[in-house]
């Protein structure tokens, strides 16, 4: 204990004798090295997604005659877009117009749902899914040559629609006047039969005029089933595991809808909830077509369904939804349910929001949301129904804190520059 007293005694004496300038010089070396230092570990541990394999831009699905498909090659509106975009940068002085350079929807509705080792609960949620989608959005196949006049989403003209404008289709085109539909199931590095199942589902569903009704989380004992158009449902194989966010992101760069929406592959969510979803959207869409919908669970906060859960899953709820509130930006911050996996995007947002995700954990809802808002892209919270589905992968506990810590690096990364729109 003397010894350090006397070291202290005279690390002060050297202090006091000590130059200003030399000691003020000291500091700010000090701090830049720690800064650095900071900057450094923080650059090294923000993730940075691997870029898609050559299998994984490539599809299956089952033919007219019941066979599987070889491998198709995937639409990709972000290739087109980013070819058009780095074109525009190479001529000095041309503006990046980012909407105008998306290839026009064909189809209205896009479902990107994402399944890692879901051969069990896949089957009841592509039950309630198709059967909802075939009902409001019909044939995935039909032609129509235009909008109906009384169909115009807000914000947008006649003309503009019909020229093409903001990623909508042109007169003479497959229209996307609520006609059209596809799903694309990302398997992501799945270990079990989930791929044979998805596309089992689609043989049963195309080839009989009356299919073999699969019981789902809100139909236990269906009573109906649905036919569907061939090549409705496509089925992307990932090679290894990149997790939820990573699989709902490559899904959303092949969507070939006007809207796209993600669905999480237990059915948890209430799928002819979608409607309202669309509806809110189409409200808060700007004069380019963007928008932002988000199913929300917040209202069921006092329900049962709530209550019933463990006294450490609700805490570590409420903690998380605390930490949102102080390390996101305002429009952000103010969304109540996060991390539902219910959101639906408008064609037009997706290139301010696709090509700058980062994150590929249960986290990447917050990234997407963050990116929104950084665009000006108007965001509403729509309340869906929601089920607590058994077979869950998530942990509680390691999941909510590795959900903090990819939350605290994310908002580093986008803060100090580490990411950054191009």
């Amino acid at each position: 204990m003397s010894t350090l007293s006397t070291l202290l005694h005279r690390s002060i004496e050297i202090l006091q004798k000590a130059p200003f300038l030399l000691i003020l010089l000291f500091l700010v070396t000090t701090c830049f090295g720690v800064a650095l230092l900071l900057y450094t570990a923080l650059y090294i541990v923000a993730p940075v997604p691997r870029s898609p394999r050559r299998s994984e831009k490539t599809y299956k699905t089952i033919l007219p005659d019941g066979n599987r498909s070889e491998d198709k090659q995937l639409s990709c509106w972000m290739d087109t877009w980013n070819a058009h975009r780095e074109a525009a940068r190479r001529k000095r002085g041309t503006p990046l117009d980012l909407t105008h350079q998306l290839e026009d929807a064909e189809v209205f509705m896009s479902v990107v749902v994402p399944a890692y080792n879901e051969e069990k609960r896949l089957g009841g949620m592509l039950e309630e899914a198709v059967d909802f989608l075939q009902r409001e959005y019909g044939d995935a196949h039909t032609q129509v040559t235009e909008f109906p006049q009384s169909a115009n989403p807000p914000g947008k003209t006649k003309a503009n629609i019909q020229n093409g404008a903001n990623g909508y289709a042109r007169t003479g085109e497959a229209s996307t006047a609520r006609k059209g539909w596809e799903i694309l199931i990302v398997s992501d590095g799945s270990t079990d039969k989930t791929v044979d199942q998805a596309l089992d589902f689609a043989r049963e569903h195309q080839l009989s005029q009356y299919p073999a009704p699969v019981p789902g989380p809100r139909t236990p004992n269906p009573t109906h089933s649905t036919h569907i158009p061939h090549g409705s449902i496509r089925v992307i194989t990932l090679e290894e595991n990149r997790g939820k966010g990573g699989a709902v992101t490559h899904g959303m760069r092949h969507v070939r809808g006007r809207y796209a929406v993600f669905a999480d592959a237990d059915g948890a969510s209430k799928f002819d909830d979608l409607a309202k979803l669309v509806e809110g959207c189409q409200a808060v869409e700007d004069d380019l077509g963007r928008g932002v919908a988000i199913g929300s669970r917040a209202h069921l906060v006092g329900s049962e369904a709530v209550v019933k859960r463990s006294k450490l899953r609700n805490f570590l709820m409420h903690a998380f939804h605390l930490l949102l509130r102080l390390m996101t930006p305002p429009a952000t911050s103010a969304i109540k349910d996060t991390q539902c996996g219910f959101k639906l995007f408008s064609r037009p947002s997706l290139p301010y929001i696709i090509p700058y995700m980062h994150c590929e954990g249960w986290i990447f809802d917050v990234e997407m949301l963050m990116l929104a808002e950084s665009a000006n892209i108007a965001m509403v919270e729509v309340a869906v129904g929601w089920k607590e589905v058994m077979g869950s992968k998530l942990n509680v506990v390691w999941d909510s804190l590795g959900m903090a810590w990819g939350l605290a690096v994310l908002r580093a990364s986008w803060a100090f520059g580490i990411y950054r729109r191009d």
